[in-house]
């Protein structure tokens, strides 16, 4: 294992839903700065946003389901000097109002902080309308942004305090359902930076989100197979920690991406992209294929789009043998 202070897997290791960390992060951010503020699209409770609102109702906005006002008020916000955090479904922010974030946001530089709540399949039975895929393509190609995708609730919280901190746009996406916490208190968390999970030197594996504890899980049945396999963990989708992902690559020679997305433009594509230009080497990504979710159990949906450690696991075999 590494040494980052990384919760015990093998014992029972506890769950909670990534967006609770936001929450407590807001609260954390507010109570630090008095600039920070916060609005909501009618979906405070969800967002967990209810925590800072609460807290500082004075600095709580409550702009309705009109997710493109939402985004131009926190522009305005910003340009006023406040550390505005904005808070919807993922599938109506940045799903609905990605020209509002892109014109006011991104070409203005102000930094405005959007969180993205309830995205991937993992949302389960609300379909594939609010199964959000596309967001971390359509917030990485967007100049001036920050992509963040937290594995756990607690980096969820860390990250959400980096994220006040930070002078640029952000964005910052959250899974619904409760995930294995895979971090401690005391792991590293820095924007930009990705951290070896678990040393190897036959596979690279790329997670973030969610599906760095599958990549995890992965690595563990892949160590029975006499394969040892490094796992890093990317919540920085965008700017992209290229050094350290370049290191492992070339001492292993081999790559799998996961993510619970789109690969295309998402963390796979990426990856692809880095690859291509810096060190070409067999990939397989693992994340949505260019399809739409369904309704379902999330565990379900996951097992269904191969979204688990079994078919990590397997696409390492493939990758690994494709090297040989």
């Amino acid at each position: 294992m590494s040494n980052l202070h990384l919760a015990d897997l093998s014992a029972d290791i506890t769950a909670e839903p990534i967006r609770k960390g936001f929450g407590r992060g807001l609260l954390a951010a507010g109570k630090l700065d008095v600039n920070v503020v916060a609005a909501c699209a009618d979906l405070t409770d969800s967002t967990q946003m209810s925590l800072f609102k609460a807290e500082f109702p004075e600095r709580f906005v409550e702009i309705g389901v009109a997710e493109q006002n939402l985004a131009t008020v926190g522009a305005g916000l910003a340009a006023m000097g406040k550390i505005p955090f904005v808070s919807s479904y993922a599938a109506f922010s940045p799903g609905r109002n990605w020209e509002q974030i892109r014109t006011t946001a991104c070409l203005n530089e102000r930094a405005v902080k959007i969180v993205g709540s309830h995205a991937g399949v993992s949302v389960g039975p609300d379909g594939a309308t609010h199964q959000m895929l596309e967001d971390i393509a359509l917030m990485r190609v967007l100049p001036n942004m920050v992509v963040i995708v937290p594995g756990d609730s607690l980096e969820a919280e860390r990250a959400t305090m980096a994220m006040a901190k930070d002078g640029r746009p952000n964005y910052l996406r959250l899974a619904r359902e409760a995930t294995p916490i895979i971090t401690t208190a005391k792991t590293p968390f820095e924007i930009g930076k990705a951290y070896v999970y678990e040393p190897g030197s036959d596979v690279t594996i790329i997670a973030t989100g969610t599906m760095t504890y599958q990549a995890l899980l992965a690595a563990e049945q892949l160590f029975k197979d006499g394969i040892e396999a490094e796992v890093v963990h990317v919540p920085t989708i965008k700017p992209l920690d290229a050094d350290t992902i370049l290191k492992s690559v070339r001492k292993t020679g081999c790559v799998v991406t996961a993510e619970e997305g789109q690969v295309i433009g998402g963390l796979g594509g990426a990856i692809a992209e880095l690859l291509a230009e810096n060190h070409p080497a067999p990939l397989k990504r693992i994340g949505m294929l260019d399809h739409f979710g369904e309704s379902g159990e999330p565990n379900q949906l996951l097992e269904h789009f191969g979204l688990d450690a079994k078919h990590i696991r397997l696409a390492a075999h493939h990758v690994i043998d494709k090297k040989k």
